[in-house]
């Protein structure tokens, strides 16, 4: 097929050769250029300026993002009882929490923002108001009495484990559970309700699929040792022993990996020292999130799945490691900030790979459900500990150098509407 060039050298091309042109015509065909390559320079720098991550090399290749006509997200249905509660704002809650640190003494010391001396409280006194609807308040009672003779897991991180303590804790404002098992670290710790004959558990799997840390597949210490197509075994051989499962991941993918698929290294992200090719971490989650749908569907497993989305830091003048905090007092209006650069792109993923096994509802008998926080978590810059990780970080002197945790979230704090927005999903089951 040949090709038509309105502007074809002479000689080549169709149709009569073209005339020679003025020096004013000339003057004018260059200027056109010129401005088509400035438009597409001013429409390009934002996205150009605003990456803060590397794209993954080999992502297009590999894992190509649904063409316009294939958008999988549209499957995605995010009302809740017939209201879309994940989009609202944050709105002045006088009556507080419904538990202290005093109250509950099962939070982790890096999270009970109280106790380590955080002067401001007022992070604690907001609810969250949906655009359209209402929202219920967190009911402990009622959800143990839905859960009755029901086992839980939540699946992850320190995140996952940060939801799983603000849930603990506002269900110990009811009974007082009885911890059954603790592996020491309190990665992997699980409680039981006894009035109840209620189990819940938190399982350590920060990548959900396969991973180490430690010296391995020759590769040293330090750098994460991902096997993209393999579940993580500290949760896929208890699987069917549970009822209803909060899964989530996401951070921990920043961190300098090596990757493997059938047991062959096919990529990393962050290794400058070794011979391999960056893939980047989208790559990466992209790959393990579809590990884990399709070991749900292959495993048959028949309770009901919910899918917690992306957690954004709100790291502000620098990153964790050089300086960067959280000072904010009061959380942003949903008017005023998006979400965007890399927080955007790890959200797409989710709802893409989940999308596409919502497609495949056929293949599985278990219920899923996504139970979309991130929205109301990117407006509260106010409930992270900051530099109140640690016990009275100023103490010796209001001046000193803190490294600030601004991804994690105080208990009580914002943290806990992630619960009401679980129960309200589990009650439209």
């Amino acid at each position: 097929m040949t090709t038509h060039h309105k502007y074809s050298p002479v000689g080549q091309g169709d149709g009569p050769r073209p005339r020679s042109l003025t020096a004013a015509e000339l003057w004018k065909l260059v200027s056109q250029r010129k401005f088509v390559w400035v438009a597409c320079l001013v429409v390009l720098l934002p996205f150009i300026v605003s990456r803060k991550y590397p794209e993954p090399l080999v992502e297009e290749e590999l894992t190509p993002p649904p063409t316009a006509s294939d958008d999988v997200t549209t499957l995605i249905d995010f009302t809740v009882g017939g209201c879309n509660i994940w989009k609202g704002d944050w709105i002045p809650h006088p009556d507080g929490p419904a538990y202290t640190n005093t109250s509950c003494r099962l939070i982790q010391d890096h999270q009970n923002c109280m106790k380590n001396g955080r002067p401001d409280l007022g992070f604690m006194y907001w609810r969250w108001k949906p655009h359209n609807c209402e929202l219920p308040l967190f009911d402990a009672k009622a959800y143990l009495e839905i859960v009755a003779g029901k086992k839980w897991a939540f699946i992850g991180d320190s995140i996952a484990r940060n939801h799983f303590q603000s849930f603990l804790c506002s269900l110990a404002q009811v009974e007082v559970p009885d911890c059954t098992f603790n592996d020491g670290i309190d990665l992997n710790v699980h409680w039981h309700f006894k009035s109840y004959n209620f189990s819940l558990d938190i399982v350590w799997a920060p990548f959900l699929v396969k991973s180490t840390e430690d010296e391995a597949e020759g590769y040293a210490q330090g750098i994460e040792k991902l096997h993209l197509d393999m579940v993580d075994e500290s949760w896929a051989p208890s699987l069917h022993t549970y009822d209803y499962i909060v899964l989530s991941s996401g951070q921990w993918y920043l961190k300098p990996s090596v990757y493997f698929l059938e047991d062959k290294v096919v990529g990393c992200h962050y290794c400058p020292k070794l011979n391999l090719t960056e893939v980047g971490f989208y790559y990466a989650y992209r790959v393990a999130l579809r590990t884990v749908f399709d070991f749900l569907i292959s495993s048959e497993y028949k309770g009901v799945v919910f899918f917690r989305t992306f957690t954004p830091d709100h790291f502000e003048n620098g990153r964790w490691d050089n300086g960067g905090n959280c000072t904010r007092t009061v959380p942003f209006e949903s008017r005023a900030i998006s979400l965007e650069g890399m927080t955007l792109e790890m959200y797409t993923i989710q709802l893409e790979e989940y999308g596409k096994t919502l497609r495949r509802s056929t293949e599985y008998s278990f219920k899923l459900r996504i139970v979309d926080t991130i929205h109301a978590s990117l407006l509260r810059p106010d409930g992270h500990p900051g530099p109140y990780r640690n016990f009275q970080p100023f103490a010796h002197d209001k001046h000193a150098k803190v490294q600030n945790d601004c991804l994690h979230w105080c208990l009580p704090g914002a943290v806990d509407t992630w619960s009401a927005m679980l129960m309200d999903v589990l009650t439209h089951l």
